[in-house]
């Protein structure tokens, strides 16, 4: 008898893994970003405190409001569709298995095969048959808008607490250099965790994430540095 093949697949972790790495990277990148640009102005240490501790707090709350609604939008389109089978599925079953079949047959099936799984699939489950084939859902796919709002939310204050801290830790005339160099550090981490996590090519992602936190931070370093000379 042979062994029943096991696979592990990336795909399952796509819903919390795009909330995580999107909140961690955000916050890292505003915190430090902000962090870099008070600094760049002559600040006080405790102005550039006041405002990390700022950026942190209102960007989760901006994260997880924005998540939710956005997550939420989706899955209310995503309800919309299944009711909208299913109406069609208790009015018209034979059309709806008849565009199940023309699905599989698109695939690759002959058409009397098709007909006999689309069939035997909307017997066992219409509409998650439907859902499936039709409108490309699955539970691993379906949208969670509480789960994209928390995610969102701890992994932004993670990512901001970083910059922070080494404010916190870094003498005041080098601030603004310290937390620039350990948040590209941070950054090129979070890039290879974030790659490694979802089967992704490691090197790519974290240049791009360490190339785009530098430039957030050199962006708002100049700004910051004009404001300050101006006022």
């Amino acid at each position: 008898m042979r062994a029943i093949h096991a696979e592990q697949h990336l795909i399952d972790r796509v819903g919390w893994l795009r909330a995580a790495v999107l909140g961690a990277n955000d916050g890292l990148v505003s915190t430090a970003s902000l962090i870099v640009g008070v600094a760049a102005s002559a600040a006080g240490s405790g102005e550039v405190l006041i405002a990390g501790c700022a950026g942190l707090v209102a960007g989760a709350m901006s994260m997880a409001a924005g998540e939710y609604v956005s997550v939420s939008s989706q899955a209310d389109t995503e309800q919309a569709d299944l009711e909208r089978e299913r109406r069609e599925l208790a009015t018209d079953p034979a059309a709806e298995q008849e565009e199940l079949a023309r699905i599989y047959v698109e695939r690759g099936l002959n058409a009397d095969l098709a007909r006999r799984v689309a069939e035997q699939l909307m017997a066992k489950d219409a509409l998650g048959a439907h859902a499936r084939d039709e409108l490309g859902l699955s539970e691993i796919t379906a949208a969670r808008p509480v789960q994209a709002a928390l995610t969102s939310a701890a992994t932004f204050s993670a990512g901001a607490a970083l910059p922070l801290l080494v404010a916190v830790v870094s003498p005041p005339a080098i601030t603004l250099y310290t937390v620039s160099a350990a948040s590209l550090i941070f950054l090129a981490v979070l890039g290879a965790l974030g790659a490694r996590a979802g089967g992704a090519p490691v090197l790519r992602a974290t240049a791009r994430v360490a190339f785009w936190g530098a430039l957030a931070m050199a962006v708002t370093a100049g700004i910051g540095g004009l404001v300050g000379k101006a006022v």
